[in-house]
């Protein structure tokens, strides 16, 4: 039921590089949940900066509110907002807070197995190059990708499920080698700028969340409140997928199931009995969220041993 009214919003923010499925269409769905009984709007954007498949922004809109999910206002596409990426850029920038990278991919790889710092994050390889040896990557033809100056090695984050969570800050990229801004940069202008308070996503993104909320501090933007809800993983344990069967709305129409037996499906897994998001809405409790992910079976999906 309701809580206290927030004049916030919460959001989705698919990436249109193909069919949303069901783990998708949960988690929109708990996001959805979360803004409505909170009072909130919800909006949604499409990351379209990257791997954009033709067609599957539309199909995943259509997905969306087939499974009963509303938004308000128009749908943003990030490639409408190129300039607002920019010009955080160039704050940065005039601050100090950036320096040009010209690492491949492979070098920073062996590098972030070095023992300076956790797995994954840069250890500053082109921090402090010279004006020279700028000069010389250039010359070799190095595209040279924007990265954060970062000040702290760590930041602290509260999230609504986990709780406190103090995760890794590395000298993130802002601007890839190719001109593309990058997602930890664009997540956190764009949320700000939709007046999203309410961030609800997969807790895969966890531990990137201290990143974008220290780089939400470093721009001057609020951070919202955090709830990373857990993912929908195949009988292998891995993040589920296309080749996993018949896991997309499209696919389960096939079969001869509808978007409300999707939905009750989703809502078994979610500990609910009921077969519209309206109804999941009037009985909904955060709290309730379980702590596991949901083991998909797609084919035993509508039967009772198919959920936990």
């Amino acid at each position: 039921m309701p809580t206290s009214p927030s004049t916030g919003a919460g959001r989705y923010a698919p990436s249109p590089s193909g069919d949303l499925h069901i783990g998708n269409l949960r988690t929109a769905i708990l996001a959805w949940l979360f803004a409505r009984t909170t009072g909130r709007a919800f909006v949604l954007r499409v990351d379209d900066l990257d791997r954009v498949r033709p067609g599957a922004a539309e199909r995943q809109l259509d997905d969306l509110a087939a499974v009963g999910i509303d938004w308000d206002g128009p749908v943003v596409y990030q490639s409408t907002r190129l300039p607002s990426y920019d010009a955080s850029v160039a704050r940065l920038t005039a601050a100090g807070r950036t320096y040009e990278c010209y690492c491949t991919r492979r070098e920073i790889q062996q590098a972030a197995t070095a023992p300076h710092g956790p797995m994954g994050a840069y250890p500053g390889t082109c921090r402090d190059l010279t004006e020279a040896e700028r000069a010389e990557r250039r010359a070799q033809g190095r595209p040279a990708a924007i990265r954060l100056r970062a000040d702290v090695d760590e930041y602290v984050i509260t999230d609504l499920l986990h709780g406190e969570y103090r995760g890794a800050v590395d000298d993130l990229v802002l601007r890839r080698g190719d001109g593309v801004p990058a997602y930890n940069l664009t997540v956190v202008v764009d949320d700000a700028a939709q007046g999203i308070d309410q961030v609800v996503r997969g807790d895969d993104l966890l531990a990137s969340t201290p990143r974008q909320a220290y780089l939400a501090e470093l721009l001057g933007l609020p951070a919202p409140v955090y709830a990373h809800v857990p993912l929908v993983l195949n009988r292998e344990g891995k993040r589920l997928a296309k080749r996993d069967g018949a896991v997309s709305l499209a696919d389960q129409r096939a079969l001869g199931n509808t978007p409300g037996d999707v939905v009750a499906a989703i809502a078994n897994s979610l500990g609910y009995t009921a077969r519209t998001t309206a109804e999941l809405r009037e009985v909904f409790e955060p709290q309730r969220i379980p702590v596991k992910p949901w083991i998909l079976e797609p084919i035993g999906l509508f039967r009772p041993e198919g959920c936990p």
